[in-house]
């Protein structure tokens, strides 16, 4: 998986503008994410590396205490999908993740779970 870049991340961000307030690239050097703003006050911060590693994280905690994060960090090899998995709610809940190893199609899913887990409420 080939990383993704600044623009393209926006590009599929201004799909979802029900949920998407503003797109930035935060970091420094090499090392930098990109955060979309949620309408709820909440954040997810897009990850790549060049050799493929990426994480997707919805925080949540200064809302309601939870946290989703899609990774494939090589460890949870209890999971059918390891390496990727998803923390869904909090650190210790680790679930199997069948999100696009295609980048520009994971944001475009990540940004769909925030949807579908805002109308739940």
């Amino acid at each position: 998986m080939k990383g993704l870049d600044y623009r393209k991340v926006q590009a599929v961000a201004a799909r979802y503008p029900e949920i998407a307030v503003r797109v930035e690239r935060i970091g420094f050097g090499t090392a930098y994410k990109t955060r979309i703003h949620i309408i709820d006050g909440s954040y997810v911060d897009f990850w790549f590396s060049p050799e493929g590693r990426y994480s997707y994280h919805w925080e949540r905690s200064h809302i309601d205490g939870t946290t989703y994060r899609f990774n494939n960090a090589p460890h949870h090899k209890e999971i059918s999908t390891y390496p990727h998995h998803l923390h869904y709610g909090s650190e210790n809940n680790v679930v199997e993740s069948e999100i696009s190893t295609n980048p520009e199609a994971a944001v475009a899913e990540v940004l769909e779970f925030v949807t579908r887990r805002l109308r739940e409420g």
